[in-house]
């Protein structure tokens, strides 16, 4: 696991745009995995700027989505096939065919969820895949105590999660109390992982994840298992890490062209 300390959201944005960006000039029909939040809305800023100044062409790309709500209506604004689209796929000037999700409003969830699994294996896999982490260190919806073995599946929210996601709602009971999500068995299939976290409030999450053992009460643990996972965080998600000194003397010593 590599861990890159960066002054504030904004570089952290711009540092993972560009590994994105380096993907695409290398395998421009990349599958591209997205997470939602205001976490991550950063990187698609910055990527979006470099599509649009002609520093990267975007237009062969693919993206697929982390997660979806259970029960909101088709097209509802905050369901994440809409968030995706408006935030992701439409900046980058991509048609909705470049992208791909779990139906969280199909008759038959279980089968949805098994559909959405063979279908990204079907696509050759995620290339890289972006996360986001919760302040109890859940990722995607794997919520603790999630098998390190799931697949997509169809997950239960804690009251935490409701409550840190009532913000895009209009009121706490809004906000679905089921929801479709990539396992972590099925994230850690992902070629990359890319975790970006930002602010004091996941500090202790990120220590977690980062120096504390692999268990599935901090879900993102599980990242110390995957082969080629980056966790990039600002100065104030990084506040409680014993061996940040280390990771800065790293990350400055690393050749510039390795990348992430």
């Amino acid at each position: 696991m590599e861990v890159v300390i960066v002054p504030d959201a904004k570089e952290g944005g711009e540092l993972i745009a560009e590994a994105m960006a380096a993907l695409l000039r290398r395998k421009p029909d990349a599958l591209l995995g997205v997470a939602t939040g205001s976490t991550p809305l950063p990187i698609y800023e910055a990527l979006a700027n470099k599509v649009a100044a002609g520093a990267v062409d975007a237009s062969r790309a693919r993206i697929c989505q982390l997660d979806e709500y259970v029960g909101l209506p088709a097209g509802h604004p905050e369901s994440y096939r809409s968030v995706v689209l408006r935030e992701v796929v439409a900046p980058l000037g991509l048609g909705a065919d470049s992208f791909m999700g779990p139906d969280g409003a199909a008759e038959d969830l279980q089968a949805a969820c098994d559909a959405y699994d063979r279908a990204l294996a079907e696509a050759g896999g995620v290339d890289l895949q972006l996360l986001g982490i919760g302040t109890d260190g859940h990722i995607g919806f794997n919520e603790p105590c999630s098998s390190l073995a799931s697949r997509t599946r169809i997950k239960t929210l804690t009251q935490r999660t409701r409550e840190d996601n009532a913000r895009f709602f209009d009121s706490l009971d809004e906000v679905p109390h089921h929801v479709i999500t990539q396992g972590i068995g099925t994230i850690l299939e992902a070629r990359h992982l890319v975790l970006l976290a930002t602010g004091e409030g996941k500090a202790d999450a990120v220590a977690q994840t980062v120096e504390g053992p692999v268990s599935a009460l901090v879900p993102a643990s599980a990242l110390q298992l995957h082969p080629h996972a980056t966790v990039v965080v600002d100065e104030a998600a990084a506040s409680e890490l014993k061996l940040a000194d280390y990771f800065r003397a790293t990350y400055a010593a690393k050749p510039e062209w390795q990348g992430l």
